[in-house]
């Protein structure tokens, strides 16, 4: 894939703008680019250089001021709004998180997509509809009040992947929905129970294959399908190569990665998933057609498909004759307990929150709140987030440019609609993120393979970042186009031009002193990132346009929000 330029100093405006001039005032255009090529060229993240890692500092105990408070919420939700920020300096960081982790999960996917009436056949029951999944996912991402849970699940979603696009089956939208509320059920338990519930998920079963796998057969030449014995281990728990509790390779006497599992593995493993399928039933209600209702279940095992020969895997062996129940039992359990498991899932979590390249010392610390959660129990979800999030390299203010990570768009997009208050005006969240020269480029639960949008290990090729041996892997899906699409998207998104609507009454108050806008704006999107010399210059850039009217006032204010979330200050979030 071509990369992006991340030296690049002015992001690339449509040439046709036919469709950009109705969502942007002609003014609002004009003074656009100037401000871009001013502003969003030299902020933090850039990659001019090779960035060596620094030792994390050693924080100073202070009061919490309302910038630690925005750069906390950027990780564990969806950036600031005043009411969360509030919220947040009343009860302190851990008081906030531990109220959130209590909070009851919100109204269901399902309940929602039932709600609108998608439990239609005529509008759900077919392979390629929709069925009103998108709908329910953003407004789930962008209305539910348990923010922290939604943010970890999307977090878990990016590594238990799911996409609809490998799901051709009937009622996907709520094999789909149902897929989320797994995630939401266990994201604050055991990690052992959230395995043991993604590998039943009728979704995870139609996905990679463990759905209707069955035993081999001498006769016909059928084994048993590898799939999803290859990918739990590679994806879900283990990864490819043995590691220290601090997330580094071991090596061999030659100075060599060890593996983790060979083929003989996957084929012992893949023995274990055998037998299960779609769970029978109907839907006591009746709301549900009964095999939209069966999407909501845990698969369920047939024993005369499972294999009853011996299964041998990573150093277990299970005898012949296990039932199938007490063979994934036996199998989940060793994958759990396996010594690569705290560290691999520990790292992954703090990638998708934090820093896309956290200190061996920071791995490490969270891996042990994985392997003990000063209880002595292991795979405390609890536990592990908390420590992800108020570990001392998450919680010091840290602008090396080896620290950090790029914001995806699908989290610029849904810290926005938090931070301005969303609402909704066709009942179905539609928000038309489709188009090619508009595309958002990422949904939820849309990524293109089992490797999600990004790989954890991707440096962009031939970069200082991959010379310094440092990782970026948003970066995977940046390239120049997908640049301008985010830029459109949001440009034709913050002026309220779709079913997606923000109350701007604060921002609009604010939108006659331009510099008052831009602090106000850098405070709750960018935790107080943006540089002193970039918010003089979108000051000065926004004082071009017109402010004499209400609709002027407006373009000011969706123009100074485009500015913010363009800029690479709030790009990369440290």
């Amino acid at each position: 894939m071509k990369q992006i330029d991340t030296t690049s100093t002015e992001p690339a405006l449509p040439a046709d703008k036919g469709k950009a001039q109705d969502l942007f005032s002609k003014e609002i255009w004009a003074a656009l680019p100037a401000a871009f090529l001013a502003a969003c060229g030299g902020g933090g993240g850039s990659s001019s250089t090779s960035p060596t890692p620094t030792p994390t500092p050693t924080p100073t105990p202070v009061g919490l001021t309302s910038e630690q408070a925005s750069r906390f919420l950027g990780q564990a939700a969806w950036g600031a709004n005043p009411s969360s920020l509030k919220a947040v300096t009343d009860q302190g960081l851990n008081g906030w998180l531990a109220e959130q982790m209590a909070m009851p999960q919100s109204q269901s996917m399902t309940a929602w997509l039932i709600e609108k009436g998608y439990n239609d056949a005529t509008v759900s029951g077919n392979i390629n509809g929709d069925g009103g999944w998108t709908g329910a996912i953003w407004n789930k991402l962008f209305t539910a009040p348990d923010a922290f849970r939604q943010r970890a699940v999307l977090a878990l979603s990016e590594i238990f992947v799911v996409s609809t696009l490998g799901l051709p089956i009937s009622w996907k939208n709520f094999a789909i929905a149902n897929y989320w509320e797994v995630l939401e059920k266990n994201v604050f338990g055991n990690f052992r129970d959230l395995l043991n519930a993604v590998t039943l998920s009728s979704a995870m079963g139609s996905y990679l294959n463990m759905k209707g796998n069955q035993k081999a057969n001498a006769a016909t030449g059928r084994a048993p399908d590898e799939n999803y014995a290859r990918e739990v281990m590679q994806l879900f728990t283990i990864g490819l190569y043995k590691l220290n509790t601090d997330g580094s390779l071991q090596l061999n006497a030659q100075g060599q990665p060890i593996e983790t599992y060979d083929n003989n593995d996957i084929q012992g493993l893949a023995r274990v998933f055998t037998g299960w399928d779609l769970a029978a039933g109907t839907d006591p209600s009746g709301t549900l057609a009964s095999l939209a209702y069966r999407q909501g279940l845990p698969m369920a095992l047939n024993a005369s498909l499972h294999s009853p020969e011996a299964k041998s895997f990573l150093g277990t062996v299970i005898p012949a004759g296990t039932s199938g129940a007490d063979s994934l039992r036996i199998a989940l359990d060793a994958l759990f307990m396996h010594a690569n498991t705290p560290s691999f899932i520990a790292k992954q979590l703090i990638q998708r929150l934090v820093t896309s390249n956290p200190s061996p010392a920071y791995i490490e610390r969270v891996a042990k709140a994985f392997i003990n959660n000063g209880h002595t129990v292991r795979g405390d979800m609890k536990a592990v987030w908390t420590a992800v999030l108020m570990d001392t390299e998450a919680r010091t203010a840290n602008s090396s440019a080896s620290f950090g990570k790029l914001r995806e768009p699908m989290v610029r997009l849904i810290q926005w609609g938090r931070t301005f208050g969303a609402i909704n005006t066709d009942g179905l969240w539609t928000l038309g993120n489709t188009s090619s020269e508009t595309t958002l480029n990422q949904m939820p639960l849309y990524a293109p393979s089992v490797f999600n949008f990004f790989r954890p290990g991707y440096a962009p090729p031939n970069a200082a970042l991959l010379k310094a041996q440092l990782v970026a892997p948003e970066l995977q899906i940046t390239d120049e186009p997908s640049v301008v699409g985010y830029i459109n998207y949001m440009a034709g998104t913050v002026n309220n031009a779709r079913v997606v609507k923000v109350d701007y009454t604060t921002e609009k108050a604010l939108a006659t002193t331009p510099s008052a806008l831009i602090d106000h704006l850098n405070l709750h999107l960018a935790a107080g990132a943006i540089s002193t010399a970039n918010r003089t210059l979108m000051s000065q850039a926004i004082n071009t346009i017109a402010a004499s009217t209400d609709a002027g006032l407006l373009n000011r204010v969706y123009a100074a929000i485009v500015l913010v979330m363009s800029c690479n200050d709030y790009l990369v979030q440290q």
